[in-house]
């Protein structure tokens, strides 16, 4: 019977020294109720004790957690509509203070926050321009809305640790109407860029058309001029040659005359035969026949 009784006693036993003790993890946070009411939270990691039927244990997730609503219409200073897709990343910083105004719910911490948000959204939205939204401000417009954001999670007992605009879009009606006006913008920058590319192309080319003639005008003076300085040192040189000997100048000549008059088996001429051009033809000497 006292086995029995043991075999009985010993799970109770166990159930009730199990109910007694929980765990936190390193990654958790962790309040402790009684009959409802919060007695303690701020727990280290690690084992702790409650007592059973009185006390209970709610833990919370304490990493950095992530708000990716659904993306927002929004007007800018133009009136403009801009489709937004933005993000926020909180964690929990006093447990206790969020439990009371969340009631611990993700979800509702989540959706408090993010109104928040989106009513930052379309104030710093509604005082910029499209191209100052998409240029340049949004650094600027993500730093508002973190410290904006930061004040309201203060009230929830979390803290904001970054708030990001992921996308900006314009309306599908928008897009194609600003999508014309940028394709027509590039292509009369193409034009301009082509009619003026054409313009320097034929100044340049103009510019090697005038300069080609200039060279060879340059290059046909100077080589008439080298020609004529030829000519005149070859006439200076023959001078000076056949000056020595006039006979032997006039014996030659009549030697290449000859040469090319009879080149050909065809070739004829009619000359009186006692004439100049036979002087060394009919006599050695060079004595014409008088």
């Amino acid at each position: 019977m006292f086995r029995s009784m043991a075999l009985f006693l010993i799970p109770v036993v166990l159930l009730v020294l199990g109910s007694t003790i929980f765990f936190v993890d390193e990654r958790e946070l962790a309040i402790k109720f009684k009959f409802g009411e919060i007695i303690e939270a701020d727990y280290t990691p690690g084992m702790h004790f409650k007592i059973p039927f009185i006390n209970n244990v709610k833990k919370f997730d304490k990493r950095i957690l992530t708000i990716d609503a659904k993306a927002e219409s929004f007007f800018t200073g133009e009136k403009k509509d801009l489709i937004v897709d933005s993000y926020v990343k909180w964690r929990i910083k006093d447990v206790v203070e969020y439990y009371k105004k969340t009631g611990g719910d993700e979800l509702r911490a989540g959706s408090l926050l993010y109104q928040t948000i989106k009513k930052g959204l379309r104030d710093e939205f509604g005082k910029r321009t499209i191209q100052e939204v998409v240029a340049g401000d949004r650094t600027e417009i993500m730093g508002v809305m973190t410290e904006l954001a930061s004040e309201k999670a203060k009230t929830l007992g979390i803290e904001v640790v970054d708030v990001r605009i992921k996308r900006i879009d314009l309306p599908a009606s928008v897009s194609n109407s600003v999508y014309s006006r940028m394709r027509a913008e590039r292509e009369r920058v193409a034009r301009d860029f082509r009619s003026k590319g054409a313009e320097s192309a034929e100044r340049i080319r103009a510019d090697a058309d005038r300069q080609s003639k200039v060279i060879l005008a340059e290059a046909y003076r100077d080589s008439e001029v080298v020609r004529g300085e030829g000519d005149a040192k070859a006439t200076e040189t023959y001078a000076k040659a056949y000056g020595k000997n006039p006979e032997f100048y006039r014996f030659t000549r009549s030697m290449d005359a000859y040469k090319n008059t009879f080149s050909g088996k065809e070739d004829i001429m009619l000359l009186e035969p006692g004439s100049e051009f036979f002087r060394y033809f009919n006599n050695a000497a060079g004595k014409a026949k008088k």
